[in-house]
């Protein structure tokens, strides 16, 4: 007798299989319509099958998939999955412990001591350091600003977790005018409202100018402030001068919070580690697993200086909790009570890595990045607007007729680079021109990728210039 699991776990294994096997276009082809017409049916009164169901979901989301986690997918610091990090992800599944407590899962807490410990060694941090393995880096931040707020706050004698935030001093946030949206919406979460940000201006690779800070600081040296400083900017990979800005900041008494959504895995690689000088004396970083870790949805990492402060800001005593004095308890470290244990796919890719593979998955990916933008940066019609100094950079097309037309015209060709489904990649706005991002995160792009998304951009750009094929670069993919 066949056990109740067996059937419908070998019909997902076969469909993975099939996935990961198959060639897809990149972007999703399906319509909204269509994806709704197939996914969107009548609720069943009586129970299914459950192979019957994963068939049926296999067929429903036909068209509605973009290759995100495939290797010419170079789209919004999207990352791939490594073999030993999917496989730990279906076992975190199978096994389905709640990673809230030591007494709920010990395997579980365990193995997020031992990432904690390993990251911290890969991205060159105090030991010392408090750790919290979330859903992404929203929350890495939410984590760390929760700490924020409570040593800025403490500092002026107002306990923010007993009394809340009602009368309490106000707090400013000082950032670049480069921050990522999710710092705002880490600040709203918290209850300090956007309007608590300030930003300020960068120079012209992108960093948050001293004197700026400095000028900021002294408007009002004594308030409660957070600086939030970046490690790789979403449009340059741009790094802050720490080893400038965070002194000034603690002249200030500052809490000093640094970004490193991906730029932080600088620090894993030899050649790329000095971008990163200085900001070990930050007090919180955040970074994803789900970028350049390759590390499946959702993953991310918070590190705080102050263990005390990380603590207090999020622990919790009840007589219904089991707490264990000898192991960590996460969810004295974590926003998340009931929560997956994500800690086992972090485990399996750092150990199918290593300190030298994970060194060698950021330098090529870099190479990787810097190839693509000077590769389509060359083509006839197209313009490089930044090259990049790690896995980030841009370029736009140039409409032949107008150059007034620049940014529509960069648009229309983005959107048939999509539609053609060999590569995807996203738009954005760099000092008020539309630039197409390029963003190499993948562990399975390879050179090769790089030669054929650039002959296939170089068609798409031909095609809508109207290059006779005479003047046109040789596009012949192997």
């Amino acid at each position: 007798m066949s056990h109740p699991f067996e059937e419908t776990l070998n019909s997902a294994l076969r469909h993975a299989k099939q996935h990961l096997s198959a060639s897809h276009p990149v972007a999703a082809t399906a319509t909204l319509s269509e994806l709704r017409a197939q996914i969107c049916l009548p609720l069943n009164e009586e129970s299914l099958d459950p192979t019957q169901v994963i068939d049926d979901l296999v067929r429903s989301v036909d068209g509605g998939l973009h290759d995100s986690a495939g290797p010419r997918f170079f789209g919004w610091v999207i990352g791939g999955s490594l073999p030993a990090a999917l496989a730990a992800d279906w076992l975190t599944s199978v096994w389905d412990q709640n990673a809230a407590l030591y007494a709920c899962a010990p395997a579980a807490a365990i193995v997020e001591e031992a990432c904690g410990a390993w990251l911290k060694q890969l991205l060159r941090l105090p030991s010392s350091v408090s750790f919290a393995l979330v859903t992404g880096c929203q929350m890495a931040h939410v984590t760390c600003l929760l700490a924020a707020r409570h040593t800025v706050l403490a500092r002026r004698h107002w306990n923010v977790e007993r009394d809340g935030l009602n009368g309490a001093p106000a707090i400013r946030i000082l950032t670049s005018s480069e921050m990522h949206g999710t710092i705002v919406r880490a600040v709203q979460m918290l209850g300090l409202g956007a309007n608590s940000i300030i930003t300020l201006p960068v120079d012209d690779h992108g960093r948050l100018r001293a004197d700026a800070l400095e000028a900021a600081l002294a408007t009002s040296p004594d308030q409660a402030t957070i600086v939030v400083l970046q490690a790789g900017d979403l449009n340059l990979g741009a790094f802050d001068d720490f080893n400038s800005l965070i002194p000034i900041a603690k002249r200030y008494n500052a809490w000093v919070h640094i970004d490193g959504a991906f730029g932080l895995w600088a620090n894993a690689s030899p050649k790329l580690r000095h971008l990163l000088s200085g900001a070990e004396d930050a007090d919180s970083w955040s970074t994803d697993g789900h970028k350049w870790l390759n590390v499946p949805y959702d993953c991310g990492y918070a590190f705080v200086a102050d263990q005390e402060a990380h603590r207090a800001s999020l622990t919790h005593a009840a007589s219904y909790i089991t707490y264990d004095d000898a192991a960590r308890d996460q969810v004295n470290w974590n926003p998340e009570w009931s929560r997956r244990s994500r800690g086992f796919a972090t485990y399996a890719a750092l150990r199918q890595l290593g300190i030298n593979g994970v060194a060698d998955l950021i330098d090529r990916t870099c190479d990787h990045a810097r190839a693509l933008v000077l590769g389509i940066g060359s083509l006839p019609g197209a313009e490089v607007l930044w090259v990049p100094q790690i896995n980030q950079g841009l370029v736009r097309f140039l409409d032949p007729e107008d150059p007034a037309r620049n940014d529509v015209f960069t648009d229309r060709i983005l959107a048939e680079i999509l539609a053609a489904g060999y590569a995807f990649f996203t738009g954005t706005t760099w000092k008020g021109q539309r630039a197409m991002r390029v963003s190499v995160c993948n562990w399975q792009t390879s050179p090769a990728d790089v030669d054929r998304v650039t002959a296939s951009v170089a068609r798409t750009l031909q095609a809508a210039r109207q290059i006779p094929q005479t003047d046109a670069i040789e596009t012949r993919v192997d």
